[in-house]
């Protein structure tokens, strides 16, 4: 077991736990990332194909609602562009019948990175010191001390694979997942609890996949990409292809519950099935195809995330409070943002609360 000291550890290497790992590295502190997963990212996923990064995770930002996201991505001299939008829609009813109908312009525009969202995680991670980052670390159990906590890593009943001490302690993964899988000591108030497993963790129950083609062949008749269905198992799709050249793509959600996706080892060839009634036979056949899960990632997920989210929460700090044990402890991630929880605005609004309080270097 090894064990280490720190100012601060960040719990979670999604873009909330980087960013603010990001921010704390032009400050005189001393930080560590533990990750749960064998990669940084959390619900930022962009899987390669032939030099373009398909997002299973967040695709959009809204420059128009989200200004921290365009700095961001400016600062960092990332290339923004526009969503395809342009063409009519298909729309599938419940009993199979497909229309052509008119399109469905997100409103404000919503804007794509070159290099998918990944390209965002990995500049911000280029940007901190060497080995401030450690995959593979579970958190398990958070103490509290006189002079700050312990974090253990690994599993509950077992002898821990490692320890650290920090004065501050940043939980940059979402409440609910906290709640149910880390054991705080002492035990957090019944109140505060309950409002950390109510907050349900954005896309947790949801999968996405993105299909690749040769050619846009939707575009060439007058289609957007875009497509919605009452029938499934796809719900909603949109275009998911490079800026202004190939490879091309559509990407969108799964449209049944994790319940009834459980139930199926492989939707791949009911999904490819469902695009070439939505969009001709040239659909059923990419030369790429990409499916995630998130409601099977136990980094993500848990439990109470299985059922679907019908509608976008109001998230805020769990309780009222973004930090606990006398500022010892802070909450990041999106779902604790004050305003733009959930998207990736959220994130980094949420990241820069929680450093807010440290001087600058």
């Amino acid at each position: 077991m090894t064990s280490e000291t720190v100012d601060t550890l960040i719990i979670g290497g999604g873009l909330s736990g980087i960013y603010a790992a990001y921010l704390l590295s032009q400050k005189s502190t001393s930080f560590v990332v533990l990750e749960a997963r064998a990669r940084i990212g959390g619900r930022i996923l962009s899987p390669e194909h032939r030099g373009f990064f398909a997002d299973l995770g967040p695709s959009w930002f809204w420059p128009a609602i989200h200004p921290k996201m365009a700095v961001l991505i400016d600062a960092l001299s990332l290339e923004g562009y526009r969503q395809f939008e342009l063409g009519k829609g298909r729309f599938q009813r419940s009993d199979g019948i497909v229309q052509t109908v008119g399109g469905y312009p997100m409103e404000p525009q919503s804007w794509r990175v070159s290099g998918g969202m990944m390209a965002l995680i990995t500049k911000l991670y280029r940007g901190l010191p060497d080995h401030a980052v450690r995959l593979n670390h579970p958190v398990c159990q958070i103490e509290r001390e006189n002079n700050g906590a312990l974090i253990t890593v690994g599993e509950l009943e077992r002898s821990p694979w490692a320890r650290f001490r920090a004065k501050k302690v940043i939980l940059a993964l979402p409440p609910r997942l906290a709640a149910a899988t880390i054991l705080f000591t002492p035990e957090l108030s019944h109140a505060l609890t309950q409002a950390m497993l109510k907050m349900g963790t954005w896309m947790a129950g949801q999968a996405k996949f993105c299909a690749f083609y040769e050619t846009p062949f939707w575009r060439l008749t007058g289609l957007s990409g875009q497509a919605y269905s009452e029938r499934g198992p796809l719900g909603e799709i949109h275009d998911g292809s490079n800026n202004g050249q190939g490879p091309y793509g559509l990407t969108g959600f799964i449209g049944i519950p994790a319940v009834q996706r459980n139930q199926h080892r492989d939707l791949s060839a009911a999904l490819l099935a469902q695009m070439g009634v939505l969009f001709g036979e040239p659909a059923a056949q990419p030369t790429a195809f990409f499916y995630q899960d998130w409601a099977r990632e136990c980094f993500t997920a848990t439990e109470y995330d299985q059922a679907p989210m019908y509608a976008h929460p109001l998230y805020h700090p769990p309780n009222g409070q973004a930090a606990i044990w006398e500022g010892t402890l802070h909450f990041a991630g999106t779902e604790t943002a004050d305003q733009q929880g959930g998207y990736l605005e959220g994130a980094l609004s949420a990241a820069e609360r929680a450093v807010g309080h440290y001087p600058s270097a």
